[in-house]
């Protein structure tokens, strides 16, 4: 018996086998790519949202550096992103989480002005209770929105807390835990920005990861 059809049908295969494989690792790529840039979209505009428009003309996702204190941030990493005008420093975002949440921990969106002054709070993530704890998200309340221009001396630090707990922040009914973690992770981001002052403008950003297509 010929070995030339049995040659020829393990050549078919093997180039169908090279071209599927081909095929899943372009499409692959090109779905990271989406991906990456839609995630990288939604979170232009929650800064774009907590920061005021004419304070920023540069792209801070571009200009951040990472930072560490577990302790003030309530993560090993934390990422700040530099927000500057015509070359001038005008605010600092941060992510910092909240380890103390009723359901665990969660992530937070946190600018701070220049003068030290909160631009605005949004949670990136939760896994709070729906219907009570779930009120920290911007679709179902305006509860986060009371951050807006808050710092340190305004109110008093003794104040940074639930209004059960004798602070200014409303709690919501039978969801007490989850305000009073955001509160104090708040309060202690503006503590933390406050005392690293300039150093959160001085350090040089991130390297950019090398494309894909350009890396050797």
């Amino acid at each position: 018996m010929s070995k030339t059809p049995i040659l020829i049908a393990a050549g078919i295969l093997g180039a169908f086998a090279v071209c599927g494989v081909s095929l899943v690792a372009i499409t692959q790529d090109l779905t990271e790519e989406r991906i990456a840039a839609n995630e990288r979209a939604a979170m232009l505009s929650k800064v774009q949202a907590i920061i005021p428009q004419d304070l920023m003309d540069n792209d801070p996702l571009t200009d951040s550096i990472e930072v560490s204190n577990p302790d003030l941030l309530g993560s090993s990493i934390t990422s700040v992103y530099r927000v500057r005008n015509e070359g001038k420093s005008m605010a600092v975002i941060l992510n910092p989480v909240v380890p103390d949440g009723y359901a665990g921990p969660m992530k937070l969106l946190v600018s701070v002005l220049r003068d030290g002054t909160l631009g605005g709070v949004r949670v990136l993530s939760h896994h709070e209770t729906p219907g009570l704890g779930d009120q920290i998200e911007e679709i179902k309340s305006n509860w986060i929105h009371a951050f807006a221009g808050k710092s340190l001396g305004d109110p008093a630090e003794a104040s940074w807390k639930v209004k059960r707990d004798g602070g200014v922040f409303d709690q919501f009914t039978g969801a007490t835990i989850t305000p009073r973690a955001i509160v104090k992770a708040v309060k202690k981001t503006l503590r933390y920005v406050q005392e690293q002052g300039d150093a959160l403008y001085e350090q040089p950003a991130l390297a950019k990861a090398p494309d894909k297509k350009g890396a050797s």
